[in-house]
């Protein structure tokens, strides 16, 4: 006699097995240490975001920086123009809110030098003036490696000034 073949339709799926741990810490210490974690990261996040809503001013600024350094022909003289403007509104823009305004010639260049990281080019502050005051023909006569490392100086300038908190 020969056994019933069992058909497909007879399976049944098993119940699923109880884990052989517990998912949940087994003491306080590690609830303590997540909850520090979470408050760290949360912390550190909020920071970020501080800073980085503080330094609007400088990515604005250096956007701007960028149109005027890619500025040709009769706008490249309207760039430089705007270059030590730039730079005024950036000093006044910074969040210790400095009492720049007034400031000029070597107190404006002992102002950008205290502020730098990096030291600046002899007589920045002068080539400033003489972008903001010098006759037209003076500025489109500038070579493109002197108007080049001005924009650099500047860009160097503006990403890293000092800004105290």
């Amino acid at each position: 006699m020969s056994a019933p073949v069992p058909a497909i339709d007879q399976l049944r799926e098993l119940a699923p097995g109880a884990p052989p741990f517990s998912y949940l810490p087994q003491t306080w210490a590690w609830l303590v240490l997540a909850v520090l974690l979470l408050a760290a990261v949360l912390l550190w996040t909020a920071l970020r975001w501080r800073r980085w809503q503080r330094d609007r001013y400088r990515r604005e600024a250096l956007q701007r920086l960028d149109e005027l350094a890619r500025a040709e022909g009769e706008l490249r003289l309207t760039g430089l123009r705007e270059l030590p403007e730039l730079l005024k509104r950036v000093a006044l823009s910074m969040p210790d809110a400095p009492p720049v305004a007034s400031l000029a010639g070597a107190q404006w260049q002992a102002f950008l030098a205290e502020r730098s990281r990096q030291p600046l080019p002899e007589g920045f502050a002068d080539t400033l003036q003489t972008l903001a005051y010098a006759p037209d023909d003076d500025l489109l006569a500038l070579q493109a490696q002197q108007v080049s490392a001005l924009f650099s100086a500047s860009r160097s300038w503006i990403e890293g000034h000092h800004v105290a908190v």
